[in-house]
Parts: C-alpha cells; structure tokens; sequence
C-alpha cells in the first residue's frame, strides 16, 4: 500500500467557483491527487484510466485528507481517501501499460 497526506489549501483555485459560499473540493480534483499518486507509485505506467469512483461525502477547504492506493489482484490499483476515520472517496485506476 502508498499513501499520502493532502491538505486542501484554503485558496485553492476550484474552490472559488465551487460553490460560493459554501466551498466544496471537487470531485476531479481529488482523482487528480490520486493520479498524482500514482504516477509517483508506478511511474513506468502509462493511459491511466478512473475505472470506478464514488464521492461518499463533501471536502471542504483545509480538510487533511488521507490518500491510499493497494494493488488489486488485475494489476489495477484501488484507492481510498479518507479524513480522519470518514471514507470521502474510492475507487478503481487502471494503466494501458505497465
């Protein structure tokens, strides 16, 4: 398993937009944690591709989130973001290659 720890800035750009008022991380901002993750975990690997995802609850602006991807028995990589014990996120990744 490789994990990470994010924390969400307070300014980051998406949240201007995402909702005023009330500001909400996208979804395709955590996915591209995730992707970040694992270009690090498998660099070799290449067309990374979001199999499955589900966004199980809201993240706002300085959340810590917690990152995690573990090898599935296809070669794909499962991942996982939590906050503090709360599932936030999860999901399937697969590459072309590598």
């Amino acid at each position: 398993m490789h994990a990470e720890t994010w924390t969400v800035p307070d300014d980051h750009p998406a949240l201007a937009g995402h909702f005023p008022g009330r500001p909400i991380v996208p979804g395709v901002v955590l996915l591209d944690r995730v992707l970040h993750l694992a270009r690090q975990v498998r660099p070799q690997a290449t067309g990374w591709a979001i199999v499955q995802a589900k966004f199980l609850r809201p993240v706002g602006p300085g959340a810590v989130l917690r990152l995690a991807l573990a090898s599935t028995p296809r070669g794909a990589l499962g991942f996982d973001i939590r906050m503090g014990d709360e599932a936030v996120a999860s999901g399937v990744l697969q590459s072309d290659g590598a």
